[in-house]
């Protein structure tokens, strides 16, 4: 279960004004500006929940997800992940999260995406049997027989997601974070990640944080949203609560983002 209780987080920012003279000037005397990133955001999810987490740009999704992945240290609040402080944990907490970002990877980019799991099995310390047992399955689901001996930069895109979303669940995680996760992907590719994580859910119980601004993502996925907009929650209900007669789910989002001024 993830519970989050008032939890704020603020960056301090350098100001700099454009041309040759102001950024002489920031060689001696610079200014900076806080940025609110987080205000006061609270939210509880139980375990096996599909939760959508959406927002603008800048909204504050990748500051909570780093929060609750251990990467970032909140300036105040209480964030609980299974029962543990991430920040605080870290190494226990890693071993029960998975998380995948579209636009970056865990693999490593000019060796046989098999060696990359070799390196993440050693890293989680995952035994022989798990591990095996793990890849197997993951193989077979995500269709990456052919692909394992592979360097990651000889992939597709579309390729490269998946082996990217099987090298996060290698470790049994409880719970996933996917940051835009079908980005770039052709549908047949989308179709394909959809249905996986889906079926991780259904049959692992595997709660899943999705952030993303793909709304068919989130139709097909979840059924619950989360609206965060300048750092606050500013909704959390139902896809049926939160869509509006028989609107479309973007054409939805769009109204609330304009509704909200955000």
């Amino acid at each position: 279960m993830i519970v989050m209780n008032a939890v704020c987080k603020s960056y301090h920012v350098a100001k700099r004004n454009a041309g040759f003279k102001e950024a002489c000037k920031t060689l001696f005397h610079r200014e900076y500006q806080t940025i609110k990133a987080l205000d006061q955001v609270s939210f509880t999810i139980q375990d096996g929940e599909m939760v959508g987490y959406i927002g603008p740009n800048g909204a504050g999704k990748s500051s909570t997800i780093k929060i609750l992945s251990g990467i970032l240290t909140p300036d105040s609040g209480e964030c609980l992940v299974n029962g543990r402080t991430p920040w605080k944990d870290r190494i226990n907490h890693v071993r029960g999260i998975g998380v995948v970002f579209g636009q970056r990877t865990q693999l490593w980019w000019d060796v046989p995406i098999i060696d990359s799991y070799e390196l993440l099995k050693d890293i989680y310390s995952i035994s022989r049997q798990t591990y095996n047992q793990n890849l197997e399955e993951l193989t077979e689901l995500l269709n990456l027989k052919e692909l394992l001996k592979t360097p990651a930069r000889q992939l597709s895109l579309g390729q490269r997601m998946r082996c990217e979303i099987a090298a996060s669940l290698l470790h049994s995680p409880s719970l996933l974070f996917l940051d835009e996760p079908t980005i770039g992907l052709d549908a047949v590719s989308k179709l394909a990640v959809r249905e996986f994580i889906l079926k991780q859910n259904k049959e692992h119980g595997t709660t899943v944080i999705l952030t993303t601004h793909d709304m068919q993502d989130i139709e097909a996925l979840t059924q619950r949203i989360i609206l965060i907009g300048k750092g606050k929650v500013l909704m959390d209900g139902s896809l049926e609560q939160i869509r509006q007669g028989g609107e479309t789910i973007d054409e939805t989002v769009a109204e609330l983002y304009r509704s909200y001024d955000i």
